[in-house]
């Protein structure tokens, strides 16, 4: 944890003795450049929509593809979801999710999505072959790719970019250097931007996070934080997610006294890492919470949050599936 903190400072600061690895970074930017090249994208049979960022880290894909996918579904298109599946140890792939699923097969991103969407959800390295696995055997009309900007053999139709706000591109640096996946200047080449939360100076669509009730993990049970008791405000917060500070200072913002516990993104969960000395309530993300459901008790709460997108964002996609002949 102790190096990941001290990348994200560097990466989302100054680069000081990252600057050491610029050799390494421009052999980097090579290697991305000739895989966009030479990579032929194939179509799957049905439109894709690719949401996804240039950076490494959270930026708030997850809240994005759901509500892009509910947006969708809404108006009348069978939607399939894909995703690389990280952090899962799936039987096979391409791995369709089902009632039996669970988070240690699919990983922790496409498991939390298929649990609040209900939607067909594949996970594949080879994102190409789950979304044929979701055409060919659910029937689907509309993909959308989760974290699949860089996955160039799938042939996209849309693409959207997720931009965590309040650090935008960090130093400006491809990897090792800095945070990002591509160049900057690969933002300019895609369709729609959404800026999620802070004060960026990227333009896009905002995004807000909406997180007003807590639901405890152990029964259900949901409680506004507005209602929160005032005697139980002092809690223990727990995020393994790209940039969990984000997620304390929510917590914050709502009237917490906030005990931090940070994690690794996607961290492997041990009832141990969520039970503290000081007898405190447990709040932690909706992502952390489905990796901890078969060792949680009445003390553990999770905070779901939606993602609140700007209204124009909604028209302009409208206006680009008419475009590829996807008018409903």
């Amino acid at each position: 944890m102790a190096l990941e903190q001290s990348l994200n400072r560097a990466w989302y600061g100054k680069p000081k003795g990252l600057l050491l690895l610029l050799p390494v970074e421009y052999l980097y930017r090579l290697v991305a450049g000739l895989r966009r090249r030479f990579i032929r994208p194939q179509g799957c049979g049905a439109p894709v929509i690719v949401v996804g960022n240039i950076s490494v880290g959270g930026s708030g894909k997850t809240p994005v593809v759901l509500a892009v996918a509910q947006y969708c579904q809404s108006r009348g298109y069978k939607v399939g979801i894909v995703s690389r599946g990280y952090g899962g140890r799936a039987p096979v792939y391409p791995y369709l999710l089902s009632a039996e699923s669970t988070p240690v097969e699919a990983g922790d991103e496409p498991y939390l999505m298929y649990q609040r969407s209900g939607l067909p959800l594949a996970v594949a390295p080879d994102r190409l072959a789950a979304a044929k696995l979701l055409v060919a055997e659910q029937g689907c009309d509309l993909i959308i790719s989760d974290d699949g900007l860089q996955h160039y053999r799938l042939a996209r139709d849309i693409e959207i970019l997720v931009v965590d706000g309040e650090r935008g591109f960090g130093n400006g640096h491809c990897l090792p250097v800095g945070p990002l996946r591509e160049a900057v200047s690969r933002a300019a080449e895609i369709d729609l931007k959404v800026i999620n939360g802070g004060n960026s100076s990227i333009s896009g669509y905002t995004m807000d996070l909406q997180g007003l009730a807590a639901v405890n993990i152990a029964d259900g049970e949901q409680r506004p934080l507005i209602h929160w008791p005032s005697n139980q405000r002092r809690v223990h917060a727990v995020a393994g997610i790209g940039n969990p500070q984000r997620f304390f200072r929510s917590l914050q913002l709502a009237g917490f006294d906030v005990i931090e516990h940070a994690f690794p993104d996607h961290h492997p969960y041990t009832a141990a890492d969520i039970n503290f000395a000081e007898p405190c309530p447990v709040l932690m993300t909706e992502k952390d919470a489905v990796k901890c459901r078969s060792f949680a008790d009445k003390q553990h709460w999770m905070l779901p949050v939606n993602g609140e997108i700007a209204p124009q964002f909604y028209s302009e996609l409208t206006s680009r599936l008419a475009k590829i002949g996807l008018s409903r």
